[in-house]
């Protein structure tokens, strides 16, 4: 167990979900839903399959012999996030790499703290001792930075002509993004609770002698199934609506870019169930970590691609305390695991 090395490999998955849309970027005459449908063909099932069967020894052996209710509890988790993270492209496009993100990713490890137990009754464990209330303590301070970076947006909204909020943000709209991002926020903490209700099969995995480190990835790959089905729904349904199945056999590098998108972002949940065997019992941080780096190179990559470029002293001043908001919520949250 190597909690600090964990720590770091779940922080490079954040980088991951920092980076994935770059290459979306690059697409040029492909219909939004086509190349979303390429994204997901490779983020969540071919990548994520591929590094089940080099790394699990009988890795569909494992995944039969599980009990019926452990799969369908992760594949249906697996589709609430699959609704969050459809519109995740969405909130991009609408806000930008560097806002979009800092939002949504707020906004799911929030959510993914609150949710759980006071789903399964258990609101009054929030407060039971004073690690329960500092991880509390540390969700409103994640909510407080997400109002500040959401306030940041909205100013610079008022400050920016039509003109260049298109140059940064071509699609930027702050109404929209924000209605999209608070969805996509909630929705899409349902992997994390895909990921940590597999708890069984990981054992299997162990028990049939899969190394610590890659025990996680049965458990990854039935989650993504759930997303999955959800995504090829509305790809395939947007492709018939807009009559845009023809983007699929246009020349150029949309597929490559669109596949190396969906390897990017398969990784920085790959990294999670990699880096939690070696958090011990700091595991269950390991979704805040992935968020909170995710948070913070998206909203560096955002200032890197010029999204913020023309705003005033106090829309900066704004967005830069937000993130400093974020961050102690994730330092006071990796506090209350060590009380």
């Amino acid at each position: 167990m190597n909690e600090t090395m964990g720590t770091i490999i779940c922080a490079l998955g954040g980088i991951a979900g920092a980076t994935f849309a770059l290459p979306f970027r690059g697409i040029k005459g492909m219909k939004y839903e086509s190349y979303w449908m390429v994204y997901a063909v490779f983020g969540l099932v071919l990548f994520p399959l591929a590094l089940g069967l080099a790394t699990c020894p009988n890795f569909f052996g494992l995944i039969g012999g599980a009990d019926r209710s452990v799969i369908l509890r992760c594949i249906g988790f697996g589709a609430l996030w699959g609704l969050g993270g459809l519109t995740w492209g969405l909130m991009i496009r609408y806000l930008g790499i560097g806002l979009g993100l800092a939002i949504g990713c707020g906004l799911c490890s929030a959510t993914g703290t609150l949710i759980p137990p006071i789903a399964t009754g258990h609101a009054g464990d929030l407060f039971k001792d004073t690690a329960a209330v500092v991880t509390f303590v540390s969700v409103v301070v994640s909510l407080a930075g997400i109002v500040l970076v959401g306030l940041a947006g909205k100013l610079k909204e008022g400050e920016l002509d039509e003109e260049a909020k298109k140059k940064a943000v071509a699609e930027f709209d702050f109404k929209k993004g924000m209605i999209v991002a608070v969805f996509s926020g909630i929705a899409s903490a349902g992997m994390n609770f895909g990921l940590q209700g597999g708890k069984p099969l990981e054992l299997a995995a162990a028990s049939a002698g899969v190394d610590s480190k890659w025990i996680g990835m049965p458990v990854l790959v039935v989650v993504l199934w759930g997303g999955f089905a959800v995504n090829v729904v509305w790809c395939l349904w947007q492709n018939a609506k807009n009559k845009s199945f023809g983007d699929y056999a246009k020349p150029g590098l949309g597929w490559a870019l669109a596949g190396l998108a969906g390897v990017i972002w398969a990784m920085q949940f790959a990294c999670q169930k990699i880096g939690e065997p070696a958090m011990g019992d700091m595991r269950y941080i390991s979704f805040a970590i992935v968020m909170g780096s995710c948070v913070l190179f998206s909203s560096l990559l955002g200032v890197a691609l010029g999204e913020w470029k023309g705003t005033g002293a106090k829309t900066k001043g704004a967005l830069a305390l937000g993130l400093a908001v974020l961050a102690a919520s994730i330092a006071i949250a990796v506090a209350a695991k060590m009380i």
